[in-house]
Order: structure tokens, then C-alpha cells, then sequence
């Protein structure tokens, strides 16, 4: 399985400690807001905000560079947007350790 990484936060600050700190406590803060709203919209089956959800995660998952990890999230917006949840199983392992990564941080 695909493995994030800060490469893209390495890049993005270059030698700007503070920059990169403050991107690193965005993501420490909103991925676990921007994931329970996704579950609790996806729970109470409002596809299309949950699909909304996962537009915005997919800027996150991009950050942490994981690619394949973005195109199946692209799929699984698009099967929300259609009322389906295929792929959820697979989105959700994506954000799971998305989220073990960012405690480590």
C-alpha cells in the first residue's frame, strides 16, 4: 500500500521551519474534522455532501503525496455524486492512514 509522506510540506516550506510548523498543524487539526463530517455525512446518507467531503480531502491526500490515493478518492467523489459507495472501503483505509501518519508528524 501506498505510504504518505511530507515531501510536498519539505518542498512547499524549503528552509522555513515556522511555514512548514504551521502546515503541519493545519493538517494535525483539520484532517480529523474533515474526516468525521465525511463519516457522519456518508452515515447519514447525504451522498452529495459527503462527496463534497471528499473533494476536499483529496487536496490532503495529494499534500502527503500519495497519488494512487487520489486518483481512487477522484473515482470515489464521482461514485458518491451517483449515489453509490463503491470504493469506500478503500477510501477509507487511505484516510486511516492518512491520519496515523499526521499523529506522527
Amino acid at each position: 500500500m501506498e505510504q504518505p509522506n511530507n515531501e510536498y510540506i519539505d518542498r512547499l516550506s524549503g528552509d522555513d521551519l515556522g511555514f512548514k510548523t504551521r502546515m503541519i498543524a493545519i493538517l494535525k487539526r483539520e484532517l480529523p474534522e474533515e474526516i468525521a463530517l465525511y463519516r457522519d455525512l456518508l452515515r447519514n446518507r447525504d451522498m452529495l455532501e459527503a462527496a463534497q467531503c471528499v473533494h476536499k480531502l483529496k487536496h490532503k491526500i495529494s499534500i502527503l503525496g500519495l497519488e494512487k490515493g487520489y486518483e481512487m478518492a477522484d473515482q470515489f467523489e464521482e461514485n458518491l455524486k451517483n449515489a453509490h459507495t463503491t470504493l469506500q472501503s478503500d477510501f477509507e483505509m487511505v484516510l486511516d492512514t492518512m491520519q496515523r501518519f499526521v499523529r506522527e508528524l
